[in-house]
Order: C-alpha cells, then sequence, then structure tokens
C-alpha cells in the first residue's frame, strides 16, 4: 500500500484518514489540534509534527482545510518542493473555484499533479466512507487519485479540468440551500393551512413536490426517514457551512455573470439563520426561522 500524507483532521478528514488507514495505507497526518491527532491515531494514523513534515516521501497528498486561504498557505509553504514531484496531490476541501485553479496550476508549474476533490455526504458519511466526490483535474490526475478516494467514498465522479469539483459543489450545494428553503416553508404553510406534516409529506414525497430535502433530509421531526430533526436538529451539516457554500456560490456567480436570484435569496436566508444564533445547528433547522413561532436554538451542548 501506499504512502499517504493526510493534512487537516477536522470532522471530515478525521473520518476520511482513518478510512485511507483501514484500508491499509500508511498515514501520515497532521493538525494543528492535539485531539485532532491524538484521536487520528487511535484510528490507525502515525502524527507528523508539520505540514511539511507528513508530506515528506508521500505518494499522495490529501488536503481537508478550511478555506481557499489555508489551502493556498500549506501548499506553497509545505507542499511544493517539499512533497515528491511524483505524488498525486488531492485537495478535497470546499473552497472557492478562482484559488482552487490558481493552486492547480502553480501545482502543475511546480511538476505535481493535482486535483480539486471536494466532497458531499456530512460527518457520517465521511466516517463510513461513503462521501461523493467531484473531481477536478486532468483525466490522468484523477485516474492517480481515484484509487484513494475509492477508499473514502462510494461515488467519485470527474467534473472536468481543474476547478471543476469545486463549480460542481458548490452549484450542487446552491441547489440544496434553496430546496431546503423551499421545502421548509411548505412544510410551514400546510401546517398553517390545517395540513398534518405526515399526511403533506406523504402527498409531495410522492407528487411533483418531492426532492431530497422532503424524501430523505426531511426538515420536521418525526416525519419520514430519522434525520437532525429529529436530534434537535443537533449534527448532520451545519448551517454555517451551507451558508459558506453560498457565498462561494454568489461569488463564483458574479464572477461569471450568472443571474441566480433563488440563490441570493437562500444565502440572504442562512446569513439571518446563523446571525440569529442557529450556526451550529443542522441547515435544516432553518424551518424554526421560517415559523414565525422560532426562538434562537439552545447550544448543544457538543
Amino acid at each position: 500500500m501506499a504512502r499517504v500524507a493526510f493534512i487537516g483532521l477536522g470532522n471530515m478528514g478525521g473520518g476520511m484518514a482513518a478510512n485511507l488507514a483501514k484500508a491499509g495505507h500508511e498515514v501520515r497526518a497532521f493538525d494543528l489540534s492535539e485531539d485532532a491527532l491524538a484521536r487520528a491515531e487511535d484510528k490507525g494514523c502515525s502524527r507528523a509534527a508539520s505540514a511539511a513534515e507528513a508530506v515528506r516521501n508521500a505518494e499522495a497528498v490529501v488536503t481537508m482545510l478550511p478555506a481557499g486561504k489555508h489551502v493556498g498557505e500549506v501548499y506553497r509553504s509545505a507542499v511544493f518542493g517539499q512533497a515528491p514531484t511524483s505524488a498525486i496531490l488531492i485537495d478535497c476541501s470546499t473552497i472557492d473555484v478562482a484559488t482552487a485553479k490558481s493552486v492547480g496550476k502553480e501545482a502543475q508549474e511546480a511538476g505535481y499533479a493535482m486535483v480539486d476533490a471536494p466532497v458531499s455526504g456530512g460527518i457520517a458519511a465521511a466516517d463510513a466512507g461513503t462521501l461523493t466526490f467531484m473531481v477536478g483535474g486532468t483525466v490522468d490526475g484523477f485516474e492517480r487519485a481515484r484509487p484513494y478516494l475509492d477508499k473514502m467514498g462510494k461515488a467519485v465522479i470527474h467534473a472536468g479540468e481543474s476547478g471543476a469539483g469545486q463549480a460542481g459543489k458548490i452549484v450542487n450545494n446552491m441547489l440544496l440551500g434553496v430546496t431546503m428553503a423551499g421545502t421548509c416553508e411548505a412544510f410551514v404553510l400546510a401546517q398553517k393551512l390545517g395540513l398534518d406534516p405526515q399526511v403533506f409529506f406523504d402527498i409531495s414525497s410522492k407528487a411533483s413536490g418531492q426532492s431530497w430535502s422532503m424524501t430523505s433530509y426531511c426538515p420536521v421531526p418525526g416525519v419520514g426517514p430519522e434525520t437532525p430533526a429529529d436530534r434537535n436538529y443537533d449534527g448532520g451539516f451545519a448551517a454555517a457551512l451551507m451558508l459558506k457554500d453560498l457565498k462561494l456560490a454568489m461569488e463564483a456567480a458574479q464572477s461569471v455573470g450568472a443571474y441566480t436570484p433563488m440563490g441570493g435569496e437562500a444565502e440572504e436566508l442562512y446569513g439571518r439563520f446563523v446571525s440569529r444564533g442557529g450556526a451550529s445547528k443542522d441547515f435544516s433547522a432553518i424551518i424554526k426561522m421560517i415559523d414565525d413561532s422560532w426562538t434562537p436554538p439552545a447550544p448543544s451542548g457538543n
């Protein structure tokens, strides 16, 4: 098996690194958090003292970082010139398309093959190894990255050239934010019109109004399959992360002159929800703001 450097062991990266180690890879992990490093060691990874140390002699480098500025900093200061040029570089962070393209270009100029491979699926899927990867880069880079991504996900899709993975991710999440907001509005209206939520679910989930937000991730407790709504909206995909992705989508839309009014409305709604105390709650908890009886959600205690 291969020597893999993994940089960024947060809620998503920790589970992803663990699955690479479980698959038999020699995973050298680095994070600024001592707790995250300890958890990675418990899952079969070995710790590195720095990102630069992690990538030395690596055959693959995987990063899962908070934002574009962190991706640029890590690759420029600790990966380029430190990792062997034979290593495949795989950035799984969700960042802006422009940064993904610029870092990918710098990697190519430095003699590396690099792909942007953001993920969909959330913490549970990261832990279970059932993520979906949207990959931007050359066909050769995609084929070299795929054996590693396969160990962390259920679907690995080549989206196109460098930056296309990020484009696929943020457009998908814009659609998700829009459909969830609409689903929440519909449930609130249905209930105010006297419809039982379960009855409305039974109707809409089998009619033209159905969507993933309705049938698989219902925002109403006790309706449909179990979701974060059944756990006081704890866990799942935090509203703050949805807002981050919507902002990235709106920035991308502006850069290419695309008209995205529904995406803009979703960004405004989630921005208001986050500013009023909902940042750590699952993004489906926005139903509590759309319902005029909403009060700020209590801290989860996590």
